[in-house]
């Protein structure tokens, strides 16, 4: 595996320890947005990015700076794959679609998009995270489906692997 690192927005935890998990799980580093730079960009190859999403399909609050860093540093030759935590019961019709807005700013930066993830499965009714029917990334809803949400993670990892 080349240079892989994981960074995330998280307010409330929850993101952040799935990060963690992830991070763990493959052996690398994860980082909160806020610590993202230019350099930590130029010195990985895949870069897994994680939002929690808020009010009516935002990304988490220290993604606004990240996703200005994004904006400004070359990502071309670099695998993005990203994930996103929502509520699918309470904020149904924005389902994990912070994620949206991360994936616009790595795909305008030059990023390598790997990771989609079918819908099949999720219980929503609307999100901007899906594109061409399928979520951009991971999609996650640790307030009412966690018991799917170690299963979810190993099975987008086992996609993603052989990419990075």
């Amino acid at each position: 595996m080349k240079q892989t690192i994981v960074i995330y927005g998280s307010t409330t935890g929850t993101c952040e320890s799935i990060a963690q998990n992830i991070a763990a799980k493959l052996g690398v580093e994860a980082i909160n947005v806020s610590d993202l730079t230019a350099d930590v960009i130029a010195a990985n190859d895949n870069l897994l990015l994680g939002t929690s999403t808020w009010g009516s399909g935002e990304v988490q609050d220290d993604w606004y700076s990240g996703i200005e860093t994004l904006k400004g540093a070359s990502m071309a030759g670099k695998n993005v794959a990203l994930f996103g935590c929502g509520d699918s019961a309470s904020y149904s019709d924005t389902f994990c679609g912070g994620m949206f807005t991360v994936y616009e700013a790595a795909k305008a930066a030059g990023a390598n998009i790997i990771g989609q993830v079918s819908t099949d499965g999720y219980t929503f009714d609307d999100s901007q995270a899906v594109v061409d029917g399928k979520f951009v990334g991971l999609a996650l809803d640790n307030d009412n489906e966690s018991d799917q949400t170690d299963s979810r993670i190993d099975a987008w990892l086992e996609a993603i692997k052989p990419s990075l």
